[in-house]
């Protein structure tokens, strides 16, 4: 079992709007001082989408750049752009996030109902979004929505090789309407089919909306890491809207304390993730 916690914060995501959510980060200004504030918690790790000036969602390439240069400018953080945009993005925008030049990308493995919508993912896109990254030196996060989506990354990888680096890293997405529950159960399930990927492997879980405190008790207690953030979950409590990310990082921090694996540092996570 790994005795350190990564932890990665997604502070906004492409699905809440800023009028609903007043905290959300979507300005540069904003996104940089909660990656700050949450770095200094003991968050190691940041998965990026952008907004435009009306808080839209997008993968404009100057601004992704802008963003990633930022980062690292003003934090120690590994910078994680999100290839999954919105739901509406088309694949050529998706695939250019990688001109940003990012650390790590997210690679989805799999199609999937979002909702009531269709999170849209074909073979073809996924192996070249892999070997872009491969041929780049990007290292991929792959994000598993359903149990399926193991085997087709099993497949992936049988075919098209392993990551750059050789480390092959996963984030178990759970609690989407139309993917896997976010149950202990489930959360188990998966990770006994990481013996069929390559020895070494090491996975995140997230737990979106009411699934978040039962995916990161069970991550812990399994040996897996933890992504939390306003992408995911918007409520605290019943009835307690999130006030910024860095209440749900000092959350994951707490419990990771408890279990006897404290957070990672940024350069602890380098050493995991790009061994």
């Amino acid at each position: 079992m790994t005795t350190g916690t990564l932890i990665t914060v997604a502070p906004t995501g492409a699905e809440s709007a800023k009028e609903q959510v007043p905290a959300l980060p979507v300005t540069l200004d904003e996104l940089l001082l909660t990656a700050k504030e949450c770095e200094a918690l003991g968050a190691s790790v940041i998965h990026v989408h952008i907004r435009d000036d009306q808080a839209r969602p997008t993968l404009d390439q100057g601004r992704l750049r802008e963003t990633v240069a930022a980062l690292r400018e003003s934090t120690d953080l590994i910078v994680q752009l999100s290839s999954g945009g919105a739901v509406t993005d088309p694949e050529a925008d998706r695939l250019a996030v990688l001109d940003a030049a990012p650390d790590m990308a997210s690679c989805t493995m799999g199609t999937v109902n979002f909702g009531d919508d269709v999170f849209l993912n074909r073979w073809e896109f996924i192996v070249d979004l892999h070997t872009r990254m491969q041929e780049r030196g990007i290292l991929p996060e792959y994000e598993i929505f359903d149990l399926g989506h193991l085997t087709a990354l099993q497949r992936l990888l049988d075919r098209h090789g392993l990551p750059h680096g050789g480390h092959v890293h996963v984030d178990f997405v759970m609690g989407v309407p139309g993917g896997m529950p976010g149950t202990t159960a489930t959360l188990v399930a998966a990770q006994q089919m990481l013996r069929d990927l390559p020895a070494g492997t090491t996975f995140s879980a997230t737990g979106v909306g009411r699934s978040t405190i039962a995916v990161l008790l069970a991550s812990l207690s399994t040996g897996g890491h933890l992504r939390v953030g306003m992408e995911d979950t918007v409520t605290y409590a019943k009835g307690r809207p999130v006030e910024s990310n860095m209440q749900l990082v000092a959350r994951a921090v707490g419990f990771a304390q408890l279990a006897q694996r404290p957070p990672l540092t940024t350069t602890e996570a380098r050493q995991l993730l790009f061994r």
